[in-house]
């Protein structure tokens, strides 16, 4: 049974419930001051405290897409896939691979040349190394005759840690919001792949290349772009990509368009964060390098290397975000800089959670649609 399922979801509250109706009904047979009344009564509290507990996990893993199994949650995913084949050519062993094909979310049942569609895929990297799922969104456009020899401008999406990339689709909607604003001519038509950060179960490596170990940021930097252009119509050339994220994808997404403004000309950070944390989740990212744990400082970055010709974005509420005063040094910093663009969504309120980020997600796709190109 897995983690995310409904059924889950349902036996837990069951669970909860049919508890809760115990305590009540045998309350009173317990009543007495005997070593076995109390320790009955002690269990019923404590077991439907449990149960009710569970249910509050569930149904917030549920809502928020934290652990995506329960290999996911208990750390016991520690797997990475390895390249097999090199073949670039679609369809052949190639760095991508179609898992599964559906159509986009809130399409109701329409076909792809109206409502779009999103891939399930598997992308391997052939310089990092690393296996990753990920969810490719594809335009009503794309299919559409007049666009088939268009080629699309496409966006990385990045959850946060640890995230699940299905919450990407079906919490956040980011399929649905980006046609329904292509739909109203408020976006261009672009490709999403959308993804979470941790492509190294379950190690937070921070889009980090740690020694000796997985190379996340050339995964994101080089791998992931050459393995969705070998396979869809995205535009190559420099401004036809950009990355979004939030929380840990929010500082990714930040990181990447500074490191690689090459391969990314915009890049989004939803209530992100600007220094790489190490804690028990990272494990030891830098091996004493310097150099790279000054580099994952995005301030630091800022003072101390020449400003990069990128597009950032970044997102915050008065009330409700711890990253609120960093978030507005942050943009003081990028100003400085008098090359590198910044623009910033503050919300009167909000927190660090799927609801904030839904409001936000609609303006942030229009703003990096208004950044990128398509040939």
């Amino acid at each position: 049974m897995g983690l995310t399922s409904n059924t889950m979801l349902v036996l837990a509250m069951a669970a909860a419930v049919l508890l809760f109706v115990a305590t009540v009904w045998l309350w009173p047979l317990l009543s007495r001051r005997t070593w076995r009344a109390v320790t009955g009564r002690v269990g019923l509290l404590l077991t439907t405290q449990l149960a009710l507990f569970a249910f509050l996990g569930v149904a917030a893993n549920q809502a928020y897409g934290f652990y995506a199994s329960w290999a996911d949650l208990f750390g016991t995913e520690t797997d990475q896939g390895v390249v097999v084949d090199h073949s670039g050519r679609a369809g052949t062993g190639g760095p991508l691979q179609v898992l599964s094909t559906g159509g986009a979310r809130g399409g109701h049942g329409a076909p792809a040349r109206r409502a779009g569609q999103v891939q399930e895929v598997d992308i391997v990297g052939r310089e990092s190394r690393i296996a990753t799922q990920a969810f490719v969104y594809l335009p009503p456009e794309y299919f559409q005759p007049r666009y088939r020899t268009r080629t699309f401008p496409a966006a990385v999406v990045l959850t946060g840690y640890p995230g699940t990339a299905r919450a990407l689709v079906d919490k956040l909607h980011y399929p649905r919001t980006a046609r329904e604003l292509a739909a109203d001519g408020r976006m261009q038509p672009m490709i999403l792949v959308m993804l979470r950060p941790t492509v190294a179960p379950p190690r937070d490596t921070e889009c980090v290349d740690v020694p000796g170990g997985p190379r996340t940021e050339t995964f994101f930097a080089e791998d992931l772009p050459a393995a969705v252009a070998a396979h869809y119509r995205v535009g190559e050339r420099p401004g036809s990509w950009g990355i979004v994220g939030d929380s840990t994808g929010g500082y990714c997404a930040l990181k990447l368009a500074l490191h690689h403004p090459g391969v990314y000309a915009a890049g989004a950070g939803l209530s992100a964060y600007y220094k790489a944390p190490v804690d028990p989740t990272t494990g030891d990212l830098f091996h004493g390098d310097g150099r790279l744990r000054d580099r994952a400082d995005l301030p630091w970055l800022l003072r101390h290397e020449p400003a990069p010709d990128t597009s950032l974005l970044v997102t915050s509420s008065r009330i409700g975000e711890h990253n609120y005063r960093d978030t507005l040094r942050f943009i003081g910093q990028v100003r400085a800089t008098r090359r590198t663009r910044i623009s910033s969504i503050i919300l009167d309120s909000g927190g660090h959670n799927f609801n904030t980020w839904r409001r936000e997600i609609p303006a942030t796709l229009q703003w990096l649609s208004g950044r990128l190109t398509d040939r």
